[in-house]
């Protein structure tokens, strides 16, 4: 490899360049560009964030030459259906603009020509919003949602939309709609990639992208980017009013207006960090000290983990003590049993008036919730609608808001607390990358070669708590397993700590290390 590439690589994986943010990486990536100021498409796909930026605004990479290759990667890889649009002539006009800005001396935005995909159900102006699912494949978003203006203010292109579970009402991204298609995941094509937000979190790992948005309820960007080796945060969502750190109401096709929220992913947590800062306007971070850092292990995350994973995020934990982080012990008496009386008594009912609501405020009011209900068509997802419809869950939702989230909630802020740590850490999910069911969407998965346990629930254990809280979360890549395939590792913290969660997170992935990428 020549000297120029080696320090190119150093540079990314160590997130330097992300810390030193666009000026600083600027003069950095001019040393490492070689002679020609030229770049291979393996380089240009295997760009930072910060790598990226820096190279299209000192003119060293054209914004149209790198959309140009990142379609190529993307044609080329299909077969993942990581994609539902792939919008090529939007995206080639925003790059040639850029570039024409570009040329003229024009100051330009902090994420200048970086290539995004946004999942399918998040609102981008003039793509189809279908959320994977027959009954909205033609709702052409009038608008950007919010969280998609911003980063198109910031200078990001969008490059198409991303598939998903359908509806996100499943963990697997196995959609059997005939035009999305079971997302893939990279590192194993015969297995899922995790979801909902599955096609993003593909298509950043296969470096189609460097980044993108999701959206999340109960781990919905979280088990993706465990799954496919990349990072992914749920921002805050507290009560869901002015503790939210997005906000996007009507702008995304909903499950949950007190759980649901976009979120970034991106290849590592200084990638995801820059989409982070541009929409909340704020700057990204550096990465924390961790000697004295203090952690809490709880217990009942550590607990029933499949054998190939545990080894993996074990190595983590003694790395991270090794460096300095004092890892606290803590209890949640009652976790478990407090959360299962909020998470779907919530999930299960609120989509019975946010589902119109979001039809009506996006010139869809003549399709109903029961023709979407009659259009799903994957079973699981159409299990989901049928509790929906009977308002299964409609006598016990008051005390869930009421009642047991608020419990919840103080529940965490007592061990937060109580025990004087920054956040949580714990693995992600219990178990690696299970094989697609392209019949059913998602039924059941074996832990340790254990009795049959229902996917869904084997996957969000670790991470629907919090999501019930409110609280952010953050999972970044722990390593791989025995067989190559990718597990991570979660960070909770209190409410309103998003950008500390973040610069723990940075600080960690540059203890433990990338991951290599997928072998596609």
């Amino acid at each position: 490899m020549p000297a120029a590439t080696d320090r190119r690589h150093f540079l990314q994986t160590t997130g330097a360049l992300g810390a030193l943010g666009a000026t600083g990486a600027a003069g950095l990536l001019a040393a490492c560009g070689g002679d020609d100021g030229r770049y291979s498409a393996a380089e240009q796909r295997g760009f930072s964030v910060a790598e990226t930026v820096s190279a299209i605004a000192q003119g060293r990479l054209d914004a149209q030459a790198l959309v140009s290759t990142l379609l190529a990667r993307a044609r080329a890889l299909s077969s993942l259906n990581s994609l539902i649009t792939l919008d090529e002539a939007g995206a080639l006009a925003a790059a040639r603009e850029l570039d024409e800005r570009r040329r003229s001396g024009a100051t330009l935005p902090p994420l200048a020509g970086l290539p995004i995909v946004v999942k399918d159900n998040i609102n981008v102006r003039g793509l189809p919003t279908t959320a994977g699912t027959p009954a909205l494949r033609h709702v052409v978003a009038a608008a950007d949602a919010p969280s998609v203006q911003r980063l198109r203010d910031a200078g990001a292109i969008v490059l198409g939309k991303a598939n998903l579970h359908e509806l996100a009402f499943g963990i697997t991204s196995t959609n059997l709609s005939p035009f999305a298609g079971p997302v893939h995941n990279p590192y194993d094509t015969t297995r899922i990639p995790g979801g909902s937000s599955g096609g993003t979190a593909a298509a950043i790992a296969a470096r189609i992208v460097v980044a993108g948005l999701g959206t999340d309820t109960g781990g919905s960007t979280r088990v993706p980017a465990a799954l496919c080796g990349i990072a992914g945060l749920r921002p805050s969502v507290g009560n869901g009013g002015a503790e939210r750190r997005y906000h996007d109401e009507n702008a995304v096709v909903p499950i949950s207006h007190t759980r649901d929220t976009v979120g970034p992913l991106g290849r590592t947590v200084a990638d995801l960090a820059w989409l982070d800062a541009a929409i909340t306007g704020t700057a990204v971070p550096a990465p924390a000290a961790l000697a004295g850092l203090r952690l809490g292990i709880p217990a009942g995350f550590w607990s029933g983990l499949d054998a190939s994973l545990a080894p993996v995020v074990q190595a983590a934990r003694d790395r991270l003590q090794a460096a300095g982080v004092v890892l606290v012990e803590v209890d949640l008496p009652g976790l478990s049993a407090l959360n299962d009386q909020v998470s779907f008594q919530i999930a299960l009912h609120e989509p019975i008036a946010d589902l119109p609501a979001w039809l009506a405020a996006n010139g869809a009011g003549q399709i109903t919730l029961a023709d979407v209900a009659a259009g799903v068509a994957s079973p699981d997802v159409k299990g989901a609608f049928s509790a929906i419809l009977a308002d299964a869950f409609g006598a016990a939702y008051a005390d869930a808001i009421n009642v047991h989230r608020p419990r919840l909630q103080a529940l965490y802020a007592a061990c937060f607390a109580d025990n004087r740590i920054e956040a949580l850490l714990f693995p992600t999910t219990v178990l690696p990358a299970t094989t697609i069911d392209a019949v059913n969407g998602s039924s059941t998965v074996s832990i340790h070669g254990g009795p049959p346990a229902d996917t869904f629930g084997t996957y969000i254990r670790n991470t629907d708590p919090g999501s019930n809280a409110g609280l952010p979360g953050l999972s970044l890549p722990a390593g791989l397993t025995a067989a190559g395939l990718p597990v991570g590792l979660e960070l909770d913290g209190p409410v309103g700590s998003d950008r500390r969660l973040i610069a723990i997170g940075m600080a960690i992935e540059a203890l433990l290390g990338p991951l290599p990428a997928p072998p596609i």
